[in-house]
């Protein structure tokens, strides 16, 4: 029986990257595994509550802006939820180039639903922690999201 070897880069690691990395990996998939039951992606949701905050309702390319995605992105997720009777895009009337997404009613009864479910996913995560040990957490997420870094890509 011969031996398997390890790869290095596959054993067990714990350094900060990949720690963070791996939490990453698996609390997103349990958030999108819950959003899927409403027919919509972890994106699609981050899109929906936009629009459902009324000061939200902006152009097609500030949207993008605001949500850190970029305009294939966007585009794309809005076809989807638009297919889905969860929004409309507007048109502009002082541009007819110019698009406003609008949440539906549909749309915002879906959000309010998912939302509520994704409170419920990450109140199962936080009560892993005190409220000590969560505070900490929470600080250091936000100080980490803080930094001087340049953020590429999408926020999802």
């Amino acid at each position: 029986m011969t031996e398997v070897q390890q790869i290095p880069s596959c054993v067990e690691k714990w350094d900060f990257n990949w720690l963070l990395h791996r939490a990453t990996q698996r609390v997103g998939a349990v958030f999108a595994d819950e959003i899927a039951k409403f027919g919509v992606s972890v994106r699609g949701q981050l899109v929906l509550e936009a629009l459902a905050n009324e000061e939200a309702q902006r152009t097609q390319l500030k949207l993008g802006a605001m949500l850190g995605l970029d305009k294939t992105t966007l585009t794309s997720e809005l076809d989807k939820l638009e297919r889905a009777e969860l929004i409309v895009r507007v048109p502009d009337p002082k541009d007819r180039r110019v698009r406003t997404p609008m949440i539906t009613d549909r749309g915002r009864e879906l959000q309010k639903q998912a939302r509520d479910a994704l409170i419920e996913v990450e109140r199962a995560y936080r009560a892993r922690f005190t409220d000590e040990e969560m505070a900490v957490v929470r600080k250091a997420l936000i100080t980490l999201a803080d930094g001087e870094a340049p953020v590429h890509g999408s926020c999802i």
